[in-house]
C-alpha cells in the first residue's frame, strides 16, 4: 500500500502489528527516448507490487538523486552529495521515530550508491533498526534474466524500456547501439558526456518484446518481495 493512499490513523494501526516499510529512491535524468523519470517510476512500481500482497507501506519515491554527469541534458536535475545524504538521513530518522524498525530501500539509480553507505553508518547509530539496500535492477535473479535475454544492455537501452516508462508518440531507433566506454565517460564534463553519448543510450537495442520485459519484471518483483519476507537479522 502506498503511504500517499493512507491516512495517519491507518499507519498508526499498521504499526501496531508490523514495523516494515519501503523507501524507493529514484532520479530525474535523461534516459534517451524514455521518460526522464525512469528510475523513479521503476523503483516505486517494483516496490509497490512487491509490497502489495503483504500490506507493507511504501513511502513516496525520492525523485531526485546524484547525476552530475547528465547535467547538460535538459530536465536532468542532480543534488549535491551532501544534500542527498542529509535528505535520506532525515527521512530514515523520521521513519524510525514513528516506529518503523525494518526498512527496505529500493534503489533505482546507480549514482545513488552513497545512500547505501549511509544506510550502514545509520544502522550503527541506530542498532534497533535494520535497513536492506536493494539495487533492484542489479539483483542476481533480475540481472541474470536480463543477461539471458540480451547481454548488451545498459542505461537507457531496452532493459529500461517497459510499457510504463515509454512516452506516447515517441518511436525508438531500431538499430543496436555499440556499448560506450564507461571509464572514459566518467572523466568527461557534462557537455562532453552529452557530445559523446548523443541520445543518452549507453549501448544496446532500444526496445525488446513486451514478453521479455514482463519476464524480467516478474522476477524483479519476486526478488524484492523475498527481501521483505526474508530474515532481518
Amino acid at each position: 500500500m502506498r503511504i500517499s493512499e493512507c491516512n495517519w490513523r491507518q499507519v498508526e494501526q499498521y504499526l501496531g502489528k508490523d514495523d516494515r516499510a519501503i523507501l524507493p529512491l529514484g532520479s530525474t535524468e535523461q534516459h534517451a527516448q524514455l521518460s526522464l523519470s525512469v528510475d523513479s517510476i521503476l523503483s516505486e512500481r517494483v516496490a509497490v507490487e512487491a509490497a502489495e500482497p503483504l500490506g507493507i507501506p511504501v513511502f513516496p519515491v525520492v525523485a531526485y538523486g546524484l547525476t552530475p554527469y547528465f547535467m547538460a541534458y535538459p530536465g536532468s536535475i542532480s543534488l549535491r552529495t551532501e544534500t542527498y545524504i542529509r535528505l535520506v538521513r532525515d527521512i530514515l530518522d523520521g521513519m524510525r521515530a514513528q516506529g518503523f524498525r525494518r526498512i527496505l530501500i529500493v534503489n533505482g539509480h546507480g549514482g545513488n550508491q552513497p545512500a547505501g553507505a549511509l544506510a550502514i553508518e545509520w544502522m550503527a547509530d541506530n542498532p534497533d533498526t535494520a535497513i536492506k539496500f536493494h539495487n533492484w535492477w542489479a539483483a542476481p535473479a533480475t540481472m541474470g534474466k536480463v543477461l539471458e535475454i540480451d547481454p548488451v544492455a545498459s542505461h537507457a537501452s531496452w532493459m529500461e524500456n517497459f510499457p510504463w516508462t515509454r512516452l506516447a508518440g515517441v518511436k525508438p531507433p531500431t538499430q543496436q547501439k555499440p556499448m560506450i566506454d564507461l571509464a572514459r565517460m566518467r572523466l568527461m564534463s557534462p557537455k562532453a558526456v552529452r557530445d559523446y553519448l548523443g541520445d543518452g543510450n549507453f549501448g544496446g537495442y532500444y526496445e525488446r518484446p513486451d514478453e521479455d520485459m514482463q519476464a524480467i519484471w516478474d522476477i524483479a518483483v519476486k526478488e524484492t518481495r523475498d527481501l521483505l519476507e526474508g530474515p532481518w537479522s
